[in-house]
């Protein structure tokens, strides 16, 4: 652990050190009065990344830098704010200090926003291969082997090596399962064909694995059956009640003892708290994520809070705590900054209440569903249009708007994904 000093200039302001540049922790820092306190953002990226659209980066749909904004541009204009690009090694709350890998730096106030992590169930050596998606690396990594897997099936002569090196096994039905899986279907009906007339892309097998009964848990019982209905019709093959209980040498074992052969296996089958050391006696077993009280402070701090994926704050309506959505953390980042304007005069703090807007999920072309408050479902073209709609306004920066919606546009009536790049570093 480095045990300098991270030079921060001098203020007389209260020093909110703020980690993670997610939504939660970007929407904070945002809206922090700069004429009350001094914000430290760190994070160990130096961009802010859409995670809704890492999928697409991962199936060429979109090139990584039009879901990527640089935190430094985004805050360029905010006064007594500062980045530092680090990992943070440990938080010591009683010294009100952050240790990471540049030195250690003092805070007033500490908000802990670094989010989650990919959930291996305490079993990850049993997955080796597997590519989680959570991060643009592994997105860009999931990209490179799928197309670098579809170059050497052109040489290879064994036809189950072959099939292997096509296939495709999704692990995890939630929102980002259902929209690889659909992605892949795409690509495999209407764009590989073109670029490797040489394969068979009608044995090409794509796989998608869910645990539960249900795909979407947590969207209503219409919106499952839609997705389940159009994926089966994209020629998905879904497999509901199973579990992949090792993925070794390209072999995906399920629970049942089916074995299926694929040199790609996604793994999104759900995450765990991306837990600090020295926030251990915080956070709650099983998901490890942080217990907070209704302002968001963490329960048995005085100065620590916690906001979005990594905070628990169970009652009322969610006696399991809040779904781990980005509308959880940008409400709960809003919620914050407001009662931060009142100082330590907590009287005056609002506590935080949770307002559902609906949740939705992308399925493929003219495909998706979509749940509103008041118990209104509907799927299909419209639900489609939304979805792009609603994820296109979430995207910082214009440019990146333009970007994204010329090559959905493209995309629609191409059936083109321009970016498939086998992108390596170095020489």
């Amino acid at each position: 652990m480095n045990d300098r000093s991270i030079h921060i200039p001098h203020s007389p302001l209260p020093r909110i050190v703020v980690i993670g540049g997610g939504f939660a922790g970007l929407e904070l820092c945002k809206r922090i009065d700069d004429t009350k306190y001094q914000t430290v953002l760190l994070d160990r990226y130096n961009f802010h990344t859409f995670q809704p659209l890492l999928y697409q980066v991962a199936t060429a749909g979109l090139e990584p830098s039009s879901i990527s904004g640089p935190l430094r541009n985004i805050f360029k204009n905010k006064r007594n704010f500062h980045f530092r690009l680090v990992e943070v090694d440990k938080v010591c709350v009683d010294e009100h200090a952050v240790h990471t890998t540049q030195g250690a730096l003092r805070f007033d106030l500490l908000v802990v926003a670094n989010g989650t992590k990919t959930n291996y169930f305490g079993h990850k050596e049993k997955y080796e291969g597997a590519f989680p998606l959570k991060q643009t690396p592994q997105a860009l990594a999931l990209r490179n082997s799928t197309l670098r897997n579809f170059e050497e099936a052109l040489s290879v002569t064994n036809p189950d090596e072959r099939q292997s090196m096509l296939n495709v096994v999704v692990v995890g039905g939630g929102p980002t399962g259902v929209e690889v899986s659909g992605a892949y279907s795409e690509l495999r009906n209407k764009i590989l064909p073109c670029d490797y007339p040489e394969l068979d892309f009608g044995l090409m097998q794509i796989h998608l694995i869910e645990g539960s009964g249900q795909l979407l848990n947590g969207m209503s019982k219409k919106s499952q059956e839609n997705a389940l209905k159009a994926l089966t019709n994209m020629g998905v093959q879904v497999r509901l009640n199973a579990r992949v209980v090792s993925y070794q040498n390209h072999v995906a074992t399920l629970n049942d003892g089916t074995e299926l052969r694929a040199h790609t296996l996604v793994w999104a089958a759900g995450v765990t708290a991306n837990l600090i050391p020295g926030l251990e006696a915080y956070a709650q077993a099983p998901s490890n994520r942080l217990l907070v009280d209704g302002h968001q402070l963490i329960v048995g701090t005085k100065n620590v809070y916690a906001l979005g994926d990594i905070a628990l704050m169970p009652g009322g309506d969610y006696p399991n705590g809040h779904p781990q959505l980005a509308q959880v953390a940008i409400q709960q980042a809003k919620c914050l900054a407001k009662n931060l304007r009142h100082g330590t005069d907590t009287e005056r703090w609002t506590a935080f209440r949770y307002k559902d807007k609906g949740s939705m999920a992308t399925i493929g072309r003219n495909q998706a569903v979509v749940d509103l408050p008041g118990n209104i479902h509907f799927h299909g073209g419209l639900a489609w249009f939304i979805w792009m709609f609603v994820h296109l306004m979430a995207i910082i920066g214009f440019r990146n708007r333009v970007v994204i919606l010329m090559n959905w546009i493209w995309n629609y009536f191409t059936y083109d994904r321009s970016i498939r790049l086998i992108l390596r570093a170095g020489s």
